[in-house]
């Protein structure tokens, strides 16, 4: 569980940062304040918000890839950034567990998304992921 809310407080950071170009450290310190997460996760949250920061472009690419009928331009900012972490991970981290990756994604995109939202993420991630098989 303790997982999900660092994947959780990283998408609220991505979020902020693609909406109101808010910087990712202060974004970062705002939100953990109010989190109880040990150190790890606090560790790993970080992992994943300043992953995507480094790697934006391509994981941007990719979801645009597989998302042909809707530009990323288009996509609810919540869908959009819940994918963004969970293609880091399952692109740029060694021991990633993709699956469960996905499922986190698809989990808080049912939370903070729309309806169609999980739906959505689960058919654009799982093509991240058999293109990296």
């Amino acid at each position: 569980m303790s997982r999900r809310k660092a994947r959780e407080v990283a998408f609220k950071v991505l979020f902020q940062v693609d909406q109101v170009e808010a910087d990712p450290h202060k974004a970062f310190r705002y939100l953990i304040h109010d989190v109880q997460l040990a150190e790890k996760d606090r560790d790993f949250s970080w992992e994943l918000v300043e992953g995507c920061m480094n790697h934006l472009e391509e994981i941007d690419e990719k979801i645009s890839h597989y998302s042909k009928d809707w530009a990323l331009e288009r996509m609810s900012a919540v869908d959009k950034n819940v994918m963004r972490i969970a293609s880091y991970e399952i692109l740029f981290t060694e021991d990633a567990q993709s699956v469960v990756a996905i499922d986190e994604a698809i989990e808080i995109s049912k939370r903070y998304g729309e309806e169609n939202s999980g739906s959505f993420v689960n058919a654009i991630l799982d093509k991240v992921l058999g293109e990296k098989k």
